[in-house]
């Protein structure tokens, strides 16, 4: 009997302390320290002057943080596809960032309730996207075919000049005559313009005079023809170039964007050889360097570069096409994933998610989720 008890007390003792310490298991989770993985995109996630972090999604994440009472420390990567490696070798506990949800990358993660609604855009430079005007006309006649061409075009002025100023000068009346040696040069430089225009104010005298005039004529002839056709070339070439509205127009440009992005996935589809870069400057570098004609990235980090950083020099092409969502990244069957959702959730009934978006994006702009 007395050993009966014994089991028994010690059967209660261990049902006791199995309770407690599954009581004291949240407390414990609570104050775990986490690893979270993420990398300098702006506006999500930026370097501030004394070297920290910032961004949206650090700002969101610190409130979601503060929620679940967790300490954690920040490990940056250089690209999405590196943020995905760290979750995956558990490295990281989680990745925040600007991370798109997608169908191949649910196959092997866990993603959060969308942080974010977003999309791809196009941005090209702000010189190729101005279409017609005043500056698009000047930024024609500056290309160098048509620079080469009005050197042709002073070159066959001046050419015959001479010969026909030493030929008609002595002719009464003639076309190179004139009250100086100066007006007869003069006057037989209006004439060859003229001529080259197919608009000749007269004809030579002498027998070598019009035999001049009918070579000239010709020239004339196969001068406008040339001048019409490299015109004509050049202008649809520009338009061709500043053709970039959407995605169809993209075929046949050098497009730039981010290893391992959505963008670069999206562009494989179209079969279009894009320039991959390591991070999002690189290929804003291209863009301005003229590597690339345009860049394919997601719409809300393309326009926060094209009003900040890139103001002036580059500009968004067309509207927003295949619409995605960005979330927190976790493991498969990470425990963490339902208690940020609650957090999360919590944190846009509360109003602060809707604070931190109006600070980092334009109020103008309808608020996500």
């Amino acid at each position: 009997m007395t050993k009966f008890i014994r089991l028994s007390v010690l059967f209660l003792i261990a049902i006791g302390w199995s309770g407690f310490a599954q009581a004291q298991a949240p407390a414990r989770a609570q104050g775990q320290r986490l690893t979270v993985a993420t990398r300098v995109i702006a506006p999500f996630v930026t370097r501030e002057a004394d070297g920290s972090l910032g961004g949206f999604s650090i700002e969101l994440w610190r409130v979601l943080a503060r929620d679940l009472n967790v300490n954690f420390d920040f490990i940056e990567k250089p690209n999405v596809t590196e943020l995905l490696n760290a979750v995956a070798s558990n490295q990281a506990d989680l990745a925040i960032a600007a991370i798109s949800v997608t169908a191949d990358r649910e196959k092997s993660f866990d993603f959060s309730q969308p942080m974010f609604d977003a999309g791809l855009q196009i941005m090209t430079t702000a010189e190729r996207a101005q279409q017609g005007g005043l500056a698009g006309f000047i930024n024609m006649i500056k290309s160098p075919a048509l620079l080469e061409i009005f050197g042709i075009l002073i070159a066959l002025i001046l050419l015959p000049v001479p010969f026909i100023w030493w030929i008609e000068r002595r002719q009464e009346n003639s076309i190179a005559s004139g009250k100086t040696a100066v007006g007869g040069l003069f006057n037989s430089v209006w004439w060859s313009a003229s001529t080259l225009g197919a608009q000749a104010p007269g004809m030579p005298i002498s027998p070598l005079g019009k035999f001049l005039a009918v070579v000239w004529m010709f020239v004339g002839v196969l001068f406008v023809s040339y001048f019409t056709a490299t015109v004509t070339a050049a202008i649809t070439v520009k338009q061709l170039e500043q053709s970039i509205t959407g995605p169809q127009d993209l075929v046949g440009k050098k497009v730039a964007t981010t290893i391992g992005s959505t963008g670069a996935a999206y562009l494989r589809q179209l079969n279009i050889d894009a320039l991959e870069v390591a991070q999002i400057e690189q290929a804003y570098a291209a863009l301005l360097d003229g590597q690339a004609q345009a860049i394919v990235g997601d719409a809300p980090v393309l326009l926060y570069y094209a009003s900040h950083g890139g103001k002036g020099k580059v500009q968004t092409a067309g509207a927003i096409f295949r619409p995605e969502n960005y979330g927190i990244l976790f493991s498969s069957g990470s425990d963490l994933r339902k208690r940020v959702n609650e957090s999360l959730l919590r944190a846009k009934e509360s109003g602060e998610y809707r604070g931190l978006y109006r600070k980092w994006f334009a109020p103008e702009t309808s608020d996500a989720n």
